[in-house]
Parts: structure tokens; C-alpha cells; sequence
């Protein structure tokens, strides 16, 4: 009899073409490999000098999200990029997806978006694939049950060389959530509770898989959610064990199976979970029903406080010292009520019809702030049309929010949208790093429910003050 093994261990084996050695990585055969305008010019140039081709173009989809503005130009048709390098690597990645006959997803597409919010919604994310992209973010997908990370532009040669990496197997992480979220609480706050519990090094060399009861009751956006942030808790990735709520997401969506290999893929999945009895490297239990909602002070994603806590001594950490001085924050210090200058609802990580909804459900009616900035950006084309059907988009304009283009915006300073140096914002992205939004800006991580609630009162505020 086999000994029980975890759903990290039977994705990885599915997948092994060559197994490790004293002096070699183990080889990984790669599903599918999703590519956008930053990461692949380099990783191009490098086939085309050594002479080589993609190996699987009909495993690979493209599409643009990084480097492009939110608010360009539509004209005779086509797009105007203003900004000379975004139109670059745009026109760069046109033309090496043409060459390799590489499906693309353009701004002139109603397929385009942020490469982890179409790669779910378009159903390209099968539960046991093993899923790379040129991002750290990759690590959403492992909301569906796939083995997906972020990988390197080098590693993004080889993928399309080769269809394989070599890899270290990382170790195995389970976090156990039970208890229902309380009024208020999201997804987003789940995360940031474990990272804040764990540290932003917590996970390091893991592969996070999330269990309990309190996954069960997830939605599968709020499961990527919890997927996406696993890197800021420094692991590889995060993975979730596919159920019937993932099969209720996926069916009838483009690319995934139909008829009869729908069934089969079903009958598939349902393997896909860790045994009873398998072992862990390391496993933490939360208890999310004690939850409140989460904000962060510095600049790790690890430095994260409920909203009515205050920001904590240093302790003679000199990085955390470091983090206060350039937040201008002193211990002791609460951070609901501090005065911010821009709310920024969108990235891979909050960008999807839920999390708008969640957005709009707070600012009906009610009006952002005089002096504050509040950018709103739908996660896709398809969540952009979706919304503007709903109403969405109104609610936003009449608040005072600007309703843009989908794109990643201004969760990193690349595509126009960013903070000027000393400006606040309360950000819905995954990375308050230095710079992160733009130089010198200061960025506290939230909900969109957190985020919406502080666009109204112009400050840090409790989203439960409007949540009823």
C-alpha cells in the first residue's frame, strides 16, 4: 500500500519527465505558460539568437497588462499608447506572437486583461495543471488546484523552448482556516491576518496549500485572493484542493473541457486532494472567525494590523524601524484616521466583479472625499463589460471614482498610474514595498471594502461603519 501523499505531491509527480539527482533538479513537463508585454522580450531575443522555436504555442496564451495605461485612446480602430516604452513592448510582444503563432490578447480584445484575472475566467486554469507565467502573482491559479508559480525571464526562455524547467521540489505547508469571516471581513483580510501571523518569510521554500472549514465557504475569487498573496508570505506558491465550487466556476467557460471530457475531467479532479495521513513540513491553524479587518503600516505585506490596532514598536528591528521612517509612522500611532490622498480598487489580487460589488456596495450613494484620488479598474475586458452591466461603472463616476481601462495599473508604478512622493494610498494590490506605487509614495494594503470606506471619509476607515 502507498503511503498518503499531499496535493502538492500528486501534481508534482503527475508531471516529473526526468526525476532528481545528487547534482540536478528534477525536470517538469509545464501545462500551459501564460506570457505578457514585460517579462518575454529578452526571453524572444534569446530563442531567435540560439536558433530556436516554441515548442508548444498552442500551450501558451498572451496578453498585455503591465506597462499599459488605463486611460489610452481609442482611434480609427486601434489603440494610441502615449507612452513611447509601454508602445515598445507592445508592438514587441504583436510581433513575437505573430512569428510564433502564439494566441494574443490585445487591448483591442475583449479577452484582454491582467494575465491572472482571464486566465481563470477564460477557463485556461485546470485544476492539476502545472501553470508559469513571468510573474510573482502566477500563484492565483492555485486557487483551481493547479501547481502554478511565478518564474524569471530566463525561465520564461526555457518554457518556450522546451515546455519543461528544471525545479526544486519545494516543501509542504498546510494552513488550516476555520470559522466563519465575520460582517466586514474579506478575503483580503484573511490573507493579511495569516501574513501578519506568519511574517512575510513565514513560507519561505513552501508550497502553501489552505484548508478548513473556512475555505469551504470561499468563493473561487476569493480563494485566488488567498492564492495570489501566498508569495508575500514567502512561498512558492498556493494551492487549494478543487471541489465542487471550482467545477461550478469552470464549466462552459472557453477553454475548458466539454461533453463527454468535461465528466472525465471532473471524475480527475476529484483525486486531486491531499490523503488523510499525509504529512506536512510545517502546519498552522487560524481561527478566521476572530478576524477583524486588516491594514498594513510599512512596507512588507507582513506588517499588517487590525484597523483598529496601532502601529507596534520596532523592537530593534532596524528594517521595521526603516519601514516607519519612510511611512512617516510612530509606534503607538492608530492608523484608522489617518488622512490619505489616493485609493487605488484594482491588480491581480482585487480586481474581479466581486470585489467591485464589494466596492460599489459602499460607495452608492455616497461621495470620495474632497482631495482624495479613487481609481477604480476592472481585472479584464469581460469584468469591465460585466460591471458597466450592472451599473458598476455609474455608481463609481457619480461617487467621484475614475472608471478606467483593465490593466494592473497602479499596483506598480510602470504604466503611468502612480503616487507622487509623500502621497498615501489605500491599496487593494498585494505589494506596499518601497516605491512600489511610485517613488516616495506610501502604500497601506486593504480590502475593497477598506478601500471604498476610506475614499469617503478621506482617512483610514473601518468599512464596518457602512456595513450593516
Amino acid at each position: 500500500m502507498s503511503s498518503p501523499t499531499t496535493l502538492l505531491d500528486k501534481v508534482w509527480d503527475a508531471h516529473v519527465v526526468s526525476p532528481a539527482t545528487a547534482s540536478t533538479p528534477a525536470t517538469i513537463y509545464i501545462d500551459f505558460h501564460l506570457i505578457h508585454e514585460v517579462t518575454t522580450p529578452q526571453a524572444f531575443a534569446t530563442l531567435k539568437e540560439r536558433g530556436l522555436k516554441v515548442r508548444r504555442p498552442d500551450r501558451t496564451l498572451a496578453t498585455m497588462d503591465h506597462a499599459t495605461p488605463t486611460d489610452f485612446e481609442r482611434k480609427g480602430g486601434g489603440v494610441v499608447i502615449r507612452d513611447a516604452d509601454a508602445a515598445a513592448q507592445i508592438r514587441a510582444l504583436e510581433d513575437n506572437c505573430r512569428e510564433a503563432g502564439i494566441t494574443l490578447y490585445g487591448l483591442d480584445s475583449d479577452r484582454q486583461g491582467i494575465v491572472h484575472v482571464i486566465g481563470p475566467e477564460l477557463g485556461v486554469t485546470h485544476p492539476g495543471r502545472t501553470i508559469v507565467c513571468g510573474d510573482s502573482h502566477t500563484s492565483t491559479h492555485g486557487a483551481f488546484g493547479a501547481l502554478a508559480f511565478g518564474i524569471g525571464t530566463s525561465e520564461v526562455g526555457h518554457v518556450l523552448a522546451s515546455q519543461c524547467l528544471l525545479l526544486e521540489k519545494p516543501k509542504r505547508m498546510s494552513v488550516t482556516f476555520n470559522g466563519r469571516l465575520s460582517k466586514g471581513v474579506t478575503a483580503k483580510d484573511l490573507i493579511l491576518g495569516l501574513i501578519a501571523k506568519i511574517g512575510a518569510g513565514g513560507a519561505v521554500g513552501h508550497v502553501i496549500e489552505y484548508r478548513g472549514s473556512t475555505i469551504a465557504t470561499l468563493s473561487m475569487e476569493e480563494r485566488m485572493t488567498l492564492c495570489n498573496m501566498a508569495v508575500e508570505a514567502g512561498g512558492r506558491t498556493g494551492i487549494i484542493a478543487p471541489d465542487d465550487t471550482t467545477f461550478a466556476y469552470l464549466k462552459g467557460r472557453p477553454f475548458a473541457p466539454q461533453g463527454a471530457a468535461w465528466d472525465e475531467a471532473v471524475a480527475r479532479w476529484r483525486e486531486l486532494r491531499t490523503d488523510e495521513g499525509a504529512v506536512f513540513d510545517r502546519e498552522v491553524t487560524f481561527d478566521a472567525s476572530t478576524l477583524e479587518p486588516m491594514v498594513t503600516y510599512g512596507t512588507s505585506p507582513g506588517m499588517g494590523v487590525p484597523i483598529g490596532g496601532v502601529v507596534p514598536e520596532p523592537g530593534g528591528d532596524e528594517s521595521a524601524a526603516k519601514a516607519l521612517r519612510y511611512m512617516n509612522l510612530a509606534p503607538g500611532e492608530p492608523l484608522r484616521g489617518r488622512p490619505i490622498d489616493v485609493v487605488f480598487i484594482g491588480s491581480c489580487t482585487n480586481s474581479r466583479i466581486s470585489d467591485l460589488r464589494l466596492a460599489a456596495s459602499v460607495l452608492k450613494g455616497r461621495k470620495v472625499a474632497s482631495g482624495v484620488k479613487a481609481l477604480v479598474v476592472p481585472g479584464s475586458h469581460a469584468v469591465k463589460k460585466q460591471a458597466e452591466a450592472e451599473g458598476l461603472d455609474a455608481i463609481f463616476r457619480e461617487a467621484g471614482a475614475e472608471w478606467r481601462e483593465a490593466g494592473c495599473s497602479m499596483c506598480l508604478a510602470m504604466n503611468g498610474d502612480r503616487l507622487q512622493p509623500g502621497q498615501y494610498s489605500v491599496s487593494t494590490s498585494n505589494r506596499n514595498f518601497e516605491g512600489r506605487q511610485g517613488q516616495g509614495g506610501r502604500t497601506f494594503l486593504a480590502s475593497p471594502l477598506t478601500a471604498a470606506a476610506s475614499a469617503i471619509n478621506g482617512r483610514i476607515t473601518d468599512a464596518r461603519e457602512f456595513v450593516k
